[in-house]
């Protein structure tokens, strides 16, 4: 009995540990939910939906499972000629079989290397080619969301799936499948290989196998809860970003870049905390898989130096040195697919995450689309007409209230009044923006529901108060992707705005660079480059919104100077505080509180003495 009390010490240490994680476990088990653990959308429809971007590259996945074969090959192959090696130095030994098998083990190997370089290139290749699919799905399902679904949705959110998230993907793709598909077939192949060669020890070596398992189980529960702390302080601190670099001039005007700095601070200590309890966790798993695999190679050992020295049996076989040598070869390929099995298994549960998070994004259905009959239109007059308009953002806190009036073909109408009164609103449900919950919106006398989004814009050209330049060049601002203009077009289209003496004092003309936002030049000559950008894609409809605020008095004669040029393109529709403006127009539409108060031209409103004849004599009176 005394001889296997050293096997019985292992199996104490062995059980303790199992104690003390059953009961970790056990403590959080009710607690899922408030831990995290939670998932909305089961990991067969995950898969099923992921499978959709791989069914192109089926074939390119067969032909490396064809590769991982020689992979495996190696790994049960390796264990048994070291062990004939050892057996034949250790008995009738002849250089020349030596060299024969040790010629042969370098094949094997050098296949497996070349294999797995073929292999790992493959799936990379394969891996960039679905994750770039998804993430044009994903942008292009981004550009259909109306504007009420990406004022819900944080900036810094979406960045986050677009690109972390869709690297967890990518992951699975060029690593984690195949490894688990690679170690299950080396465990079932070199525990295949133990049998044949000795059962008896395999047996030995299975029995730490449930130990495995467990502490795969209880590692699993924790793991996945680490990971989503780190993927919800990822996605914290990129929204974060996202917001406060934006208005960071904002922050410096009103001194609070202590304030922020230290809530920026407390989000990485939040994230730090996150990423070592994950470590903390692969820090417990790690060390107790590879206790088991000391203690088996411990118990080989024992077991095998006791049969080997005495020249025992044990449990009916033989044990030779060759044996142990394979065994302990065996030993380290089994357990390091497990250890690995359990870890790729947890990645595939976030990449599952991650995937789960851009299919929730997925799933978010645009709330303005095309209708089955949509249309496109050849031609467009101009003419607009609103019918018993009703709107509201929210609810029923109505903006419009049974709004009615109509612009003619080439006529520029003007909307005034009060911040607040729906003036936006009307330009913005105009181009769909938002549908509208009561009434009918026309052009040229059809439902603009009827159609097509695409072809809708295109008629309309909008200059908004707020212009918004990309990073590039002045030329691409303008051209925004339209193909087919020629420098000549768009030099034609600066001088129509008098945007030309602009682009003159620029050092590199159209190609001067344009910084983030377009922060290297001022709101007016942004203005500016807005107007030609509008005209150079030669629109129908003019919007205007607030285009001439916050601009200086020189600025402000140029763009007036280009707005009077551009009311003879087509209908106008302006939105403006300087009635000034506007007294031009054919119509000026005067609102409050979502309702039409007045109608009529600028001589009309005067003569009338309300709401606009009140506005205006404000107005005159601030400037004497």
């Amino acid at each position: 009995m005394r001889e296997f009390y050293p096997l019985l010490v292992v199996g104490g240490v062995v059980g303790v540990f199992s104690i003390i994680f059953i009961i970790a476990y056990l403590s959080i088990k009710d607690k899922k939910t408030a831990l995290g653990f939670d998932r909305n959308m089961k990991d067969s429809e995950i898969a099923r939906r992921l499978l959709v971007y791989a069914k192109p590259y089926i074939p390119n996945f067969i032909f490396v499972l064809v590769l991982m074969l020689f992979s495996i090959a190696y790994d049960i192959a390796s264990p048994l000629l070291i062990g004939h090696i050892e057996e034949i130095i250790s008995s009738d030994f002849k250089m020349k079989t030596l060299l024969i098998y040790v010629a042969i083990y370098g094949s094997i190997l050098l296949v497996s290397l070349l294999s797995t370089y073929i292999q790992s290139i493959v799936l990379q290749k394969v891996g960039q080619r679905i994750i770039s699919s998804i993430r044009m799905d994903l942008f292009s399902h981004i550009e259909g969301l109306s504007h009420s679904q990406l004022h819900h949705i944080p900036v810094g959110k979406l960045v986050t799936r677009v690109t972390n998230d869709t690297n967890a993907i990518s992951m699975m793709f060029t690593n984690i499948l195949v490894n688990l598909v690679k170690n299950v077939f080396v465990i079932l192949g070199v525990l295949s290989a133990m049998l044949l060669l000795n059962y008896q020890l395999t047996l030995m070596v299975l029995c730490f196998v449930p130990f495995v398992a467990l502490f795969t189980v209880i590692f699993r529960k924790f793991s996945r809860k680490a990971y989503r702390k780190v993927k919800d302080g990822t996605t914290d601190i990129n929204t974060y970003l996202s917001e406060h670099l934006s208005g960071m001039k904002i922050i410096q005007i009103f001194n609070r870049e202590e304030k922020k700095k230290a809530e920026f601070d407390e989000k990485n200590r939040r994230l730090s905390r996150s990423k070592k309890e994950q470590i903390f966790v692969f820090g417990i798993f790690r060390p107790m898989v590879y206790m088991l695999y000391i203690s088996s190679v411990l118990c080989l050992l024992y077991l095998g130096g006791r049969g080997y020295i005495r020249e025992t049996e044990f449990l009916g076989q033989t044990i030779k040195a060759s044996t142990v040598v394979s065994f302990y070869m065996f030993i380290s390929k089994f357990f390091n697919p497990i250890q690995t099995l359990a870890e790729s298994f947890n990645f595939l549960q976030s990449a599952f995450a991650s995937a789960e998070k851009i299919f929730t994004i997925f799933d978010i259905k645009p709330e303005v689309v095309d209708c089955e009959d949509a249309i496109e239109l050849d031609t467009v007059r101009g003419e607009i007409e609103f019918k018993n308009v009703w709107f509201a953002y929210v609810g029923e806190d109505w903006v419009l209230k049974d709004v009615s009036f109509k612009i003619g073909a080439g006529e520029t109408a003007a909307f005034v009044g009060s911040t607040g009164s729906g003036k936006t609103t009307i330009l913005s449900l105009i181009v769909r923006n938002y549908d509208i919950q009561k009434g009918t919106i026309t052009l040229d006398g059809i439902d603009i529901r009827k159609i097509k989004l695409s072809s809708l814009r295109r008629q309309f050209g909008q200059m908004l108060q707020d212009v918004f330049l990309f990073s590039g060049t002045v030329r691409s601002n303008i051209l925004m992707g339209l193909d087919g203009v020629s420098d000549t077009e768009v030099d034609e289209a600066c001088r129509y705005v008098n945007a030309d003496r602009l682009i003159a004092k620029l050092s590199h003309g159209l190609d001067e660079e344009v910084r983030e936002r377009g922060n290297n030049f001022s709101a007016g000559e942004r203005q500016l480059l807005s107007f030609a950008r509008t005209v150079i894609h030669k629109p129908r409809i003019m919007i205007l919104d607030e285009a001439t605020a916050n601009i200086d008095t020189e600025t402000e004669l140029l763009i007036q100077d280009s707005l009077e040029k551009m009311m003879n393109i087509g209908t106008m529709l302006m939105v403006a505080h300087r009635l000034s403006t506007i007294r031009h127009a054919d119509k000026i539409f005067v609102l409050s509180h979502g309702v039409i108060k007045e109608e009529g031209t600028h001589t009309e409103l005067l003569e009338k003495k309300g709401r606009y004849y009140n506005l205006y004599r404000l107005q005159y009176e601030k400037k004497v």
